[in-house]
């Protein structure tokens, strides 16, 4: 007998960076838009890098993100480092679109224009999706007092889970995170984006590999890849590096547009 039919519960798809539109049962979330075009918002500060940021493009044109915007029933915002949230998401989402975010950065929404601001302290529900704040390490030391508060947040439907890390290293936050919420596919910041000062504020991919190793039941998507300066480490030397490990069929790492179904 051929295996029952199982619906497409989960689409996901990676436009750059942070950058991702989740749909869980129909229902859209754009995570940590970055919409400006390449070179937009200029060098990172804390780094001997020159370069202008973004380093690529959006992976489509300006007519088609205008589409994509148009479906969204969300935001759902990390934190406000602008390659998380630039000028241009400011300036190109409608001001009546809903935008979840933590509580420590909702009166800059409101600042933003935007009338339909979701503050999270704890969790919320949202047409019956239930989003879940968590915590995180963008980096340790110095630099981690200049990166400043980053967020995570979980998406907990009766069906599937999905754990959108954020801009942090392995720690005990995420790892009290997937302990509490058992998420089945878990998103992070990869590409070890190290400043002049301090370790990396993303997972290196040795943080990468204590993650999988830790939680073995886990498929892990890894994203912020050759997008912004301050990474150095690109999709190549991580896939190269996850070969040689026993999970590596449980680490997938989208390329930008990359669109594809979780069951």
């Amino acid at each position: 007998m051929a295996e029952a039919f199982k619906p497409i519960v989960m689409e996901f798809q990676l436009w750059r960076n942070a950058t991702v539109l989740v749909s869980i049962y129909n229902i859209k979330f754009l995570v940590d838009p970055m919409l400006g075009e390449q070179s937009s918002f200029g060098a990172f500060p804390y780094t001997e890098d020159p370069r202008a940021n973004p380093l690529v493009d959006l992976p489509f044109s300006g007519k088609e993100l205008k589409k994509q915007l148009q479906k969204l029933d969300a935001v759902v915002v990390t934190h406000l480092h602008p390659d998380h949230w630039d000028a241009a998401a400011v300036e190109l989402l409608d001001k009546n679109l809903t935008i979840i975010c933590p509580d420590i950065i909702a009166k800059t929404m409101v600042a933003y224009g935007f009338t339909k601001v979701i503050p999270v302290t704890s969790s919320i529900h949202f047409k019956g999706i239930e989003i879940v704040l968590t915590e995180g390490k963008h980096g340790t030391g110095a630099i981690e007092e200049k990166m400043g508060v980053v967020n995570g947040f979980v998406f907990l439907s009766k069906n599937e889970s999905i754990y959108f890390a954020g801009d942090t290293i392995w720690c005990d936050a995420v790892k009290s995170s997937i302990r509490t919420y058992q998420p089945r596919y878990v998103v992070v910041a990869g590409g070890a984006a190290t400043f002049a000062i301090g370790e990396p504020v993303t997972m290196s991919v040795e943080h990468l590999k204590s993650l999988a190793a830790t939680f073995p039941e886990i498929t892990i998507i890894i994203t912020h890849l050759e997008s912004v300066s301050p990474c150095t480490e690109n999709r190549e030397f991580i896939l190269n590096e996850m070969t040689k490990t026993d999970f590596f069929n449980r680490c997938y790492i989208p390329m930008d547009r990359e669109h594809f179904s979780l069951r």
